[in-house]
């Protein structure tokens, strides 16, 4: 399987606990599609809602296409992800708990097709970043010794 990164969200690593990851379609228009392509994408403050059984991907922004016409899409209109009923259910299911929210980790192609990977993620506390920093230094001067001897 050919797989192409379009985009990534790597603010999303640091901002959540990563609880689980699953893949999307996601419904583009054609500029939107010639737009990914290129990776004229912005992840960062995306998000995903379930509403009225249906997965919407907002905050997402696709630069337009500069050889499209006048009907460009809104760069941050919300686009529908294409998700299997019972996904959706279980989705739902896990973002009315307290905390959950679902965000998008990276835009790709897979095969042809756009996809998105979703990760349901609970949202970090400033303590908890502060915690994640800490270790990372240990580890890494743990390493650095460790090399040294």
């Amino acid at each position: 399987m050919s797989e192409r990164i379009a985009a990534t969200n790597r603010k999303a690593r640091h901002e959540y606990q990563i609880e689980e990851r699953l893949e999307a379609g996601i419904a583009l228009t054609g500029t939107e599609v010639k737009s990914v392509r290129r990776g004229s994408v912005n992840l960062q403050d995306g998000f995903a809602l379930v509403r009225n059984g249906e997965v919407f991907l907002l905050n997402v922004y696709i630069a337009p296409y500069q050889e499209g016409n006048r009907y460009n899409p809104d760069p941050l209109r919300k686009r529908k992800l294409l998700l299997r009923k019972p996904e959706i259910y279980r989705l739902q299911s896990k973002v009315k708990e307290k905390g959950y929210t679902l965000v998008p980790l990276r835009i790709y192609f897979k095969n042809g097709w756009a996809k998105v990977e979703l990760a349901l993620a609970k949202g970090l506390t400033r303590y908890d970043r502060r915690e994640k920093i800490k270790k990372r230094e240990s580890d890494r001067e743990l390493r650095r010794v460790m090399k040294t001897t």
